[in-house]
């Protein structure tokens, strides 16, 4: 059992949100968390980083005029002290599928933290009916927070992070005692683009130039603001077992380790591409 670990503590969801809160009551229990979060909602801003920021006291730490990632690089390298694990949530939504976890601020904070080698831990909260936890001050987020502490002491115990660089972990709110399973991130997305404006519309654009909006279809599958992920056949068909998003669609708590060499595929295609490549 690891007893008086150092835990460097952060979220996207900025350092009043009710998830932070509940997941400090947590790791207090594992040794000494020190918070430093965003001032404010900080959400979707991936692993994007900033110059400069604001530091102010506040009676948990550090609220940080910046983003996730700059917490967690501001907390490891410069507080005069040294972290044996950086947690990141209990986010507002899940971060589940490649692409969300690649755009997610939570996750966002724990690649950052395994660049600056230290184990890390980005955990998500879901309703298993609701999906989206809106107002979040109307769910308790004490369940992902119980898993986030049990999951990072037997992860330190057990040696994973000899391993892996990052734990990227989605629990249900309100399921009683969900399974804890091993999944990989689902990849599904898709992409639409709409016009907006032309030349002479009420937007001041010039002759070469027009409007359009970019919609991320991060789950496909959905219409709108209903769950992406219900308990149905139809949805346990498109999702395999061991996907991170099958096990939102099953109730449990989905962990996924995570590495930021981003993969190395070996391909003897572009070998032989470099190997008769000239340039002149």
């Amino acid at each position: 059992m690891s007893d008086g670990l150092s835990i460097l503590l952060t979220n996207d969801d900025g350092i009043d949100a009710p998830g932070i809160a509940a997941l400090r009551e947590e790791l207090t229990a594992l040794g000494e968390v020190t918070v430093v979060a965003p001032d404010g909602n900080r959400s979707g801003l991936g692993r994007t980083r900033n110059d400069t920021a604001v530091v102010r006291d506040h009676p948990w730490g550090y609220a940080f005029g910046g983003t996730p990632a700059d917490c967690a690089a501001y907390g490891l390298r410069g507080l005069d002290a040294s972290f044996d694990v950086v947690v990141a949530g209990v986010n507002d939504g899940p971060n589940a599928g490649n692409y969300v976890v690649g755009r997610s601020a939570t996750v966002g904070a724990g690649l950052e933290a395994a660049f600056l080698d230290t184990p890390a831990l980005a955990v998500s909260a879901y309703h298993s009916k609701d999906f989206f936890l809106s107002p979040p001050e109307e769910y308790d987020f004490s369940r992902p927070a119980r898993a986030a502490r049990g999951l990072v002491e037997r992860a330190l115990d057990a040696g994973v992070y000899d391993e892996v660089d990052l734990l990227n972990v989605n629990a249900p709110v309100d399921a009683a005692n969900p399974p804890v399973v091993l999944t990989r991130p689902h990849h599904d997305y898709g992409q639409h683009v709409e016009p907006v404006a032309e030349p002479g519309d009420e937007y001041d654009l010039a002759d070469d130039e027009r409007l359009v909006r970019l919609h991320d279809r991060t789950w496909p599958g959905a219409v709108g603001w209903e769950n992406p992920f219900p308990p149905t056949e139809e949805h346990r068909r498109l999702y395999p077992v061991g996907t991170d998003r099958r096990a939102l669609v099953d109730a449990q708590v989905s962990v996924s380790p995570l590495s930021v060499n981003h993969g190395v595929p070996d391909s003897d295609a572009l070998a032989d591409v470099v190997e008769t490549f000239e340039v002149e």
